[in-house]
């Protein structure tokens, strides 16, 4: 990591998100470096624990839990602004959400054509307030006024081009622009750059009515006695055939073998098991 460039365009990782950049203190030296989807940072401790377990030698591993959009203009910049500092770290494995992360770091020749694998799955569900004051039943009450929306940010958050098809499927072009432009200018629709640590916050306070979040993130807040509810929109709706997590080796990493290891240790069946446990549908 080096000192701010004031003539740098890198991204900015917001300045309260430190819990989402995991053992920083030694990025530099770091024996694995991975940039995971956001949403999976419940499951990480245990994950990298039995993965050191297996593999005794992989000491030091710096790890990101932010958001896959914004790791990868990350990537893509060649660092990201963290306060003072610029972390211009390669990450040796990444993860996203999307297929198109993936062929967009074909497009720049980081990774190899190809060279990638769909590992993982999930689906999206409506977080509430604890006995659901709103009463939102359904993905078509968020359209209605006053209802005040948790909403993350397509610019940043893979999640929501995913959360704008359930919208598209429930209420059409309509129902999208209304939630994505009117509602946002009303102020009932607010967007989040981390959803998954923003929603819940908001949720609590009262701030806001209803977010669309991952399965896993209600069951992980739920399992934290946060007082939080789950509304399903159902099999139709929640995304689940179509949330697809992708991963793959950056040819400029430096841990070449080790992210091999981590690779091959993330489609075992004792990986698949520890992302099943915290709700996540395995693919393997």
């Amino acid at each position: 990591m080096s000192r701010k460039n004031a003539n740098t365009s890198f991204p900015v990782i917001p300045s309260d998100r430190e819990d989402d950049l995991h053992n920083l203190e030694f990025a530099d030296s770091a024996d694995l470096v991975l940039f995971v989807a956001g949403n999976q940072f419940m499951v990480m401790d245990e994950l990298i624990h039995v993965f050191r377990e297996k593999h005794p030698d992989v000491k030091k591993i710096f790890y990101e839990t932010l958001p896959p959009g914004l790791e990868l203009k990350q990537i893509l910049a060649g660092g990201a602004l963290f306060r003072d500092r610029v972390i211009d770290i390669v990450p040796d494995v990444y993860a996203s959400v999307t297929e198109k992360a993936m062929e967009r770091l074909e497009e720049h020749g980081l990774i190899t054509k190809g060279d990638y694998s769909l590992y993982l799955h999930n689906r999206i569900v409506l977080m509430v307030p604890e006995g659901n004051p709103a009463q939102i039943v359904s993905v078509a009450d968020l359209g209605r006024e006053g209802v005040r929306i948790s909403q993350p940010n397509p610019k940043y958050e893979d999640i929501a081009y995913y959360i704008m098809d359930m919208y598209q499927q429930t209420g059409g072009e309509g129902l999208v622009h209304h939630i994505m432009e009117e509602k946002r200018a009303e102020g009932t629709t607010i967007l989040t750059v981390v959803h998954h640590r923003e929603t819940p916050l908001r949720i609590l306070k009262g701030t806001v009515d209803v977010g669309p979040v991952w399965a896993t993130e209600v069951i992980h807040a739920q399992q934290g006695n946060l007082s939080v509810d789950m509304v399903e929109p159902g099999e139709g709706l929640d995304q689940r055939d179509r949330i697809n997590y992708y991963i793959c080796r950056l040819k400029k990493g430096v841990n070449a073998e080790n992210a091999r290891k981590f690779l091959d240790f993330i489609k075992s069946a004792r990986a698949q098991g520890i992302y099943e446990s915290y709700g996540f549908v395995p693919h393997f």
